[in-house]
């Protein structure tokens, strides 16, 4: 019996060796070595620290989302209970984030619906950790294999420059850390800290992903003063309404003149598209404007977008 269990673990072993490209582990820890000037077996020491995991790769391939009407996801975010974390979470940094919105220009109710949506203000920023999640998907996921292997990469180059631990932190199923859920490659680019000359820790500090998310933002060309959603109202049937793109490449004047009239005043030549959402009878109509766009940027889901717009007027609400 014992020896049956042992073949069945060892069987099982290698099973789970199998579902990795062991020649592109050892390509990417040769590569990595040579271009960042240190040993492979400091490289190989970390990769080993690393675990395949099934789950990760079910999950990225049929993600939830895809299966989702916007009424069922709208359930998930516009809560009573995380606007009202929201809130709390919003006075207690007021100064940061009027600094930072004032700096930026980035509304200060977007930048808290983006954590707010993204980790419910801290409280779920994901329990895998990062280096099992990059490598299951770098090595095991043919499919974005490139993509994962070179957020590893800028995962690696990360932890080194911040002097994190690349083996204890813990992020998304993706590989997404911190409050403001940035893959690192985004961590590199757009973090930013709040304290000048600081170094920007997005996975204990808030202040500091307050500012890196309104940095992303801000350089994802938010328009400061302008609208991000509207309603849209059909005053007579619209047939043959092809689907829209996220990026406005239409003036709103283009959409009124099919009757859709926005529930908002605004410009004719406001840039515009049409947001579609099913529900689970029926559609919602909205417009989306070009801050809308810039909030896809983060997530290139409408839906998302549309979650962090609502639950940052629900807060925004709340807050006066």
């Amino acid at each position: 019996m014992k020896k049956l269990l042992a073949l069945l673990l060892f069987i099982g072993s290698l099973n789970l060796q199998a579902q990795v490209n062991q020649s592109e582990v050892n390509d990417f820890i040769s590569d990595y070595a040579k271009k960042n000037n240190i040993s492979e077996s400091e490289v190989k020491d970390i990769l080993d620290a690393a675990e395949f995991q099934q789950d990760i790769i079910d999950k990225i391939s049929k993600p939830a989302e895809g299966t989702m009407t916007w009424e069922r996801y709208r359930k998930i975010f516009i809560t009573e209970e995380r606007a009202q974390a929201g809130v709390e979470f919003w006075k207690e940094h007021k100064e940061t984030v009027a600094k930072v919105a004032q700096e930026t220009g980035v509304n200060e109710e977007i930048i808290m619906g983006i954590i707010g949506v993204e980790t419910y203000f801290g409280r779920i920023k994901g329990n895998y950790k990062v280096l099992d999640a990059l490598y299951t998907l770098g090595f095991g996921y043919p499919k974005r294999g490139k993509f994962f292997r070179s957020e590893l990469a800028k995962y690696l180059e990360l932890t080194s420059k911040e002097k994190l631990d690349p083996k204890e932190i813990k992020g998304s199923y993706a590989g997404a850390m911190g409050y403001s859920q940035f893959m690192p490659s985004s961590y590199l680019a757009y973090a930013k800290s709040f304290d000048e000359g600081g170094t920007a820790d997005l996975i204990n500090d808030p202040t500091d992903a307050i500012a890196s998310v309104a940095n992303y933002l801000k350089v994802h060309r938010w328009k400061k003063g302008e609208p991000v959603a509207a309603t849209a109202t059909f005053s007579r049937k619209v047939t043959n309404l092809n689907k829209q793109s996220l990026k406005p490449k239409n003036k709103l004047s283009d959409y009124t003149a099919l009757g859709i009239q926005p529930g908002i005043e605004a410009s004719g030549n406001t840039p515009a598209t049409l947001i579609i959402l099913d529900m689970e009878e029926g559609k919602e109509h909205w417009y989306g404007f070009d801050n809308f766009y810039v909030i896809t940027r983060y997530n290139h889901s409408p839906m998302y977008a549309m979650a962090v717009f609502q639950l940052a007027e629900k807060m925004k609400g709340m807050m006066n």
